[in-house]
């Protein structure tokens, strides 16, 4: 009979493998019998023991996955996915267990996630580079650069062009690198790009540019504030265009009003300029 376990442990890894390979394996007449439940009456209950009863294989899968240094209970969660549509999909009728259909399934969503996550810069995007990621670590004999001989083997034993052998070559001997780099002294480390690409803010037309800019929006606050009264020209000065900088209250003090009535004031007049601004 089918061991009942509601649900899973979720916050430690271990606990939740225990527990996956406490579930046993359904035979293949109860197997037969959940499939057709969920294809004839969409039976979830079905679905969801025929996916507790598979998840052992799913952790094994994704064990073997742990070379390119993502999460393991990241790798079990997207081939759990994988387990899961695997299961909708099933026909008991093709006569082969649901074990031997889903491993395509829970492959593919590994490796889904492996290439959105393994690099920051995609390294592999058309159907023949998918393959050779998963395939050109194994098929290396040695270390070191492929030779002539074997770039050629592995194209003919994948089914893809030479030349796109030594491009993923290439790719997966790189490595991401951050833009700034990081605070260390050591000698040894690549040059982060900011410290070779050239700075063009001091570049002659640029800094031309910036200086008209300024003087063009310098020119633009000033006609701004010219078309206000005296008394929101002074209002603004004061809390926006000097270094030391006034409270509502001392302005309130200053002119004799409350201090919400010197917000009503800048409210008004920066609403003014703004207007004038955007014309």
């Amino acid at each position: 009979m089918f061991k009942e376990i509601a649900i899973l442990p979720t916050g430690n890894i271990d606990a939740y493998i225990g527990a996956a390979y406490q579930i046993p394996i359904l035979t293949a007449n109860e197997e037969r019998r959940l499939a057709e439940r969920l294809r004839d009456h969409g039976d979830m209950e079905a679905a969801r023991r025929l996916v507790l009863s598979h998840l052992r294989f799913v952790i094994r899968i994704a064990r073997g996955y742990l070379g390119y240094g993502l999460p393991l209970p990241d790798l079990i969660q997207e081939g759990s996915v994988g387990l899961m549509k695997a299961v909708r999909r099933f026909e008991p009728d093709m006569g082969v267990r649901l074990v031997s259909f889903a491993v395509h399934w829970i492959r593919a969503e590994i490796h889904e996630y492996i290439l959105r996550n393994w690099r920051i810069v995609k390294v592999a995007t058309t159907k023949a580079q998918r393959k050779l990621f998963f395939n050109l670590r194994s098929a290396k004999k040695r270390l070191g650069w492929f030779s002539r001989e074997e770039v050629e083997k592995v194209a003919e034993d994948l089914g893809v062009k030479p030349e796109t052998v030594l491009e993923m070559e290439s790719r997966l001997a790189n490595q991401d690198l951050a833009f700034d780099g990081d605070d260390g002294d050591d000698d040894e480390s690549p040059s982060a790009p900011s410290t070779y690409l050239p700075d063009m803010r001091m570049e002659p037309a640029n800094a031309i540019e910036h200086e008209n800019t300024l003087a063009d929006r310098r020119s633009r606050l000033l006609n701004a504030l010219d078309g206000l009264d005296d008394r929101s020209k002074t209002i603004l000065q004061a809390r926006w265009l000097t270094e030391k900088k006034q409270t509502l209250h001392e302005l309130a003090q200053q002119f004799g009003v409350s201090a919400e009535r010197i917000r009503q004031i800048e409210k008004t007049a920066m609403k003014k300029m703004r207007m004038q601004l955007e014309a």
